[in-house]
């Protein structure tokens, strides 16, 4: 019997994998289809325009004349080959299947050449944009995948350019000069629309992922690589930390427990990079009403 079981354990730790790698697989499919008809049956035909790679490759459209999906693609295998080179193939695995699929599904939507909405209405196509793009970028960040988009270019920049600044304000530099692009290319009027797009976007990813949640969450940490964690989320998403000495009543072994607060989103980002480097970690997440005090995202004590 007791052989049986070892050999059976490998095989069920192996089938669960599989199984979850199907289930990203097949959830990440729907999601391409559901982000890339939001750009190619309702941005596009409206003549709105977005952020990061899809803001890029819609003010290329202006000057030539050759289909989004394949420029698209262009752009996604760009940033891949510059992600492998600058930053290592572990990063690169994170958006190969983004970087493959998606652009597929937008020449999918492309060869069916439907529009959502009748003739021209912005205001629809703003609001229908920011629902199907959150919805897009929900499944795929809860899922631990990313789109090789303006997060991997402000990663390269951030790498080799900006190494003390934090992540999440590349990322804001690197959008916000795609749609100051965008207002020079289609007008003041447009590079708006895509900014309410992208602000509505970001309302519905944290809505599919969280529902109704707090702004802020704790997160209480406890791994055996406490100072990599540390640094990732000092260095990386730019929140504080504080450590408390904790002594385990099993093992008796002493550790230092993490508290960091921060947003939900960023919960995410920190709970997938503790995975990879240390999946027997305990993370506890509880909600936060209200913090005030001074730091990001935090209420000033004066009100």
């Amino acid at each position: 019997m007791k052989t049986k079981t070892k050999e059976t354990k490998p095989k069920t730790k192996n089938s669960e994998k599989a199984k979850r790698l199907l289930i990203d697989l097949v959830l990440i499919v729907i999601a391409c289809f559901v982000g890339s008809f939001s750009t190619v049956s309702i941005m596009i035909p409206n003549g709105l325009t977005s952020g990061g790679v899809t803001g890029v490759v819609r003010i290329l459209q202006h000057y030539v004349d050759i289909n989004f999906s394949i420029m698209y693609y262009a752009g996604s295998l760009i940033i891949l080959i510059l992600c492998a080179i600058l930053l290592g193939i572990r990063e690169a695995r994170k958006i190969l299947l983004l970087s493959v699929v998606y652009p597929a599904t937008l020449f999918v939507w492309e060869m069916l050449d439907i529009s959502l909405i009748e003739g021209k209405d912005v205001i629809l196509a703003v609001i229908y944009c920011g629902v199907f793009s959150g919805i897009c970028n929900g499944i795929v960040q809860s899922r631990g995948y990313s789109f090789g988009g303006s997060d991997t270019v402000a990663k390269i920049i951030k790498e080799k350019l900006m190494p003390h600044v934090p992540l999440s304000k590349v990322m804001l530099g690197v959008d916000a000069a795609v749609i100051i692009a965008s207002a020079i290319v289609y007008g003041r009027n447009i590079a708006m629309y895509a900014l309410v797009t992208s602000v509505l976007t970001s309302k519905v990813i944290d809505f599919y992922m969280y529902g109704v949640s707090p702004k802020l969450v704790r997160m209480s940490i406890i791994s055996a690589e406490p100072d990599i964690i540390m640094q990732y989320v000092m260095n990386e998403i730019g929140r504080g930390v504080t450590i408390e000495k904790i002594t385990g009543a099993y093992t008796n072994v002493e550790r230092r427990k993490l508290a960091v607060l921060c947003s939900p989103r960023e919960s995410v980002l920190i709970r997938n990079f503790i995975a990879e480097h240390d999946s027997k970690a305990m993370i506890t997440l509880t909600a936060v009403d209200s913090v005030w005090g001074d730091g990001s995202g935090f209420k000033s004590l004066e009100g």
